[in-house]
């Protein structure tokens, strides 16, 4: 199941009841704007492990199955 949803050890996630399910959800990580060089970024409010190569790779291995 983790790795149908994506989830890593050690993350975050939110758990609900409806319509008698529980649903599962990693918690969406919280961003602000800021212009850097001329150009809109997204900057997390929280600390983030570094995007890698490897899960780079490994995701757009999942979205194109």
């Amino acid at each position: 199941m983790r790795d149908e949803l994506g989830l890593r050890g050690g993350e975050e996630i939110e758990v609900t009841l409806a319509d008698g399910r529980i649903e599962i959800e990693p918690v969406v990580t919280a961003v602000r704007l800021e212009q850097r060089d001329g150009h809109w970024v997204a900057v997390p409010e929280r600390e983030l492990p570094p995007l890698t190569h490897e899960l780079v790779r490994e995701t757009l291995e999942k979205i194109r199955r």
